[in-house]
């Protein structure tokens, strides 16, 4: 983050953008490194250097994607890395621009990656078990069909009462999360 730090205000906001448009259109590696090359020639910075700046600076979308932060909650983060206040806020605006058509993105690998197709389930009672505190307890077995890639595969899962209220909930919140972005 020092390295960072020692770039003028409109370096950052420029190399901030060339990483924004590189997350929001992934494809388009060629451009992002001629474009990072470009920059590194015009203010004079080796190339090397530049790309572990910029592997540290992804680190950080890519969790808050993972984890759904906010852009204060980004700010606070690159503020605790050791970046100044004033580039971390610029960061933390181009976060709350780009935040929606990342997490559109990302969803959107996720669900071409593993589609779910077809789920059974079943619910049941333990009749009898080697631990008495099992006998009576409630359970739900699902069997998922998920479509990896080109390849169909059978997903075998059992939960216990509250681990399917759990599952229930993250669901019904991812649900609510998709209707979001359509």
């Amino acid at each position: 983050m020092r390295s960072l730090n020692q770039l003028r205000a409109e370096q950052f906001s420029v190399l901030t953008d060339v990483v924004f448009r590189f997350l929001t259109e992934p494809k388009e590696v060629e451009r992002f490194l001629t474009q990072l090359s470009e920059f590194a020639t015009m203010n004079e910075i080796s190339l090397g250097p530049l790309k572990n700046i910029i592997k540290s600076i992804l680190l950080i979308p890519n969790g808050a994607l993972k984890r759904n932060l906010s852009s204060e909650q980004v700010r606070a983060d690159f503020i605790a890395l050791g970046l100044s206040e004033e580039k971390a806020s610029y960061f933390a605006e181009q976060w709350k621009l780009n935040s929606p058509t990342l997490t559109r993105l990302a969803v959107g690998q996720t669900l071409m990656i593993n589609q779910l197709i077809d789920m059974e389930w079943k619910f049941g009672v333990t009749a009898g078990s080697s631990e008495l505190e099992k006998v009576g307890s409630i359970f739900l077995q699902l069997k998922l069909v998920v479509k990896k890639g080109s390849q169909m595969d059978h997903v075998y899962v059992e939960l216990t009462l509250p681990q399917f209220y759990s599952f229930l909930h993250e669901m019904e919140r991812i649900k609510a999360s998709l209707e979001c972005f359509s």
